[in-house]
């Protein structure tokens, strides 16, 4: 008998792969507080759209008040696919379900396992990155992906125990996720988290400013000199708490942080590699905290750039533009302010920076 996988939360991340599960016969349950998603994906089907084809799978589907349906059918994983500040309560809800033997993956922005491993043990704690993946829930029963899958040429899922061991869990754990995209077990889990929050650090609060999705920053010089500095900064700050970083947008961490500091050259490299990526990305892709604002929802922000401001502090790392991104950010949440690419210049003046010339105009 295949295992039963526990999807908490359904938005773009939850339900593009326990959609995907779905589709290859995986036993698969969507939970989510979204009332008219659940209920179009329990009459319609889960909708599965954009770069990787189009398919429609039939996933049971459940309310919050549904969950407790559960006891009659524990879960084997549990996948925590919410945003990060509803980590601990989603957490709490569906640990009570799981087989003695189970465990909860983490599967979202930000660093996490420490709060979910506040509720369950550490014992029961997985991270998966998703790199890249850029998908979106977009209306009910409806999910697309916007990006080229990674394939070879780029690792996608990145799934690692919390203590850097190989284990049996994590090598099944691994080959579930090569049905959607390219997969590699880690040793590094922490390094890869700081890595990804350094990629989600560069774009996501940028996109909530300015309203553009990825490719057109990209295709901004202006924004393109701003996500630098953003990532830079984060580097720093990670490699003060002793992280291993793998690269970050296909650049070597001391590429990026070079960059940041104004090494001409290595800003002519940074952005070159950036504009190279455009290849993978299509006119739709959103970064997530950017369909926040458009959605009218509370943005992560706080565990995003907003993290990298915390831990800068404990480390003694300063990261202004981080810190006055989010300050940007929430006035636009507030509605003090309206998206808008100039926002990028107040940004850096809250910062107290004065931004380097771009290397390359598009």
């Amino acid at each position: 008998m295949g295992k039963k996988l526990a999807f908490m939360g359904a938005g773009g991340v939850g339900s593009y792969i326990g959609g995907h599960f779905a589709r290859v016969g995986e036993d698969v349950t969507l939970i989510d507080p979204w009332p008219e998603h659940i209920d179009t994906i329990k009459r319609d089907g889960l909708h599965l759209g954009g770069t990787q084809g189009e398919y429609v799978v039939h996933p049971r589907a459940l309310h919050l008040h549904e969950v407790q349906s559960l006891f009659k059918d524990p879960v084997d994983i549990a996948f925590v696919c919410v945003k990060s500040y509803d980590t601990v309560w989603a957490t709490e809800l569906i640990c009570q379900y799981l087989i003695p033997g189970g465990f909860v993956v983490s599967l979202q922005n930000s660093i996490n396992e420490e709060r979910i491993a506040s509720v369950v043990g550490w014992g029961r704690v997985v991270g998966c990155i998703a790199s890249s993946i850029s998908v979106n829930a977009y209306k009910p029963g409806h999910v697309v992906r916007t990006v080229q899958p990674g394939g070879p040429g780029y690792t996608v899922f990145r799934v690692g125990e919390v203590h850097g061991r190989i284990t049996p869990r994590i090598e099944d754990l691994a080959r579930m996720f090569t049905v959607i995209d390219s997969t590699k077990v880690t040793t590094n889990l922490w390094g890869e988290r700081w890595t990804k929050l350094t990629v989600n650090s560069m774009g996501n609060g940028v996109s909530a400013i300015t309203g553009l999705g990825g490719k057109d920053m990209t295709l901004n010089p202006d924004i393109r000199r701003l996500s630098i500095q953003l990532g830079g900064e984060a580097i720093a700050v990670g490699q003060a708490l002793g992280f291993n970083l793998e690269s970050i947008r296909g650049v070597q961490p001391e590429v990026m942080k070079a960059a940041a500091q104004g090494d001409r050259k290595a800003i002519e490299e940074v952005e070159a590699t950036m504009l190279k990526g455009l290849a993978r990305m299509t006119d739709e892709g959103v970064p997530s905290t950017g369909q926040d604002i458009r959605k009218g929802r509370r943005t992560e922000i706080d565990y995003l750039n907003g993290l990298v401001v915390a831990k800068g502090e404990e480390a003694g790392i300063p990261a202004p533009t981080h810190k006055a991104l989010v300050e940007v950010v929430k006035q636009v949440e507030r509605r003090e302010v309206t998206t808008d690419p100039s926002l990028v210049q107040q940004v850096w003046k809250l910062a107290g920076i004065d931004a380097q010339p771009v290397a390359i105009q598009q």
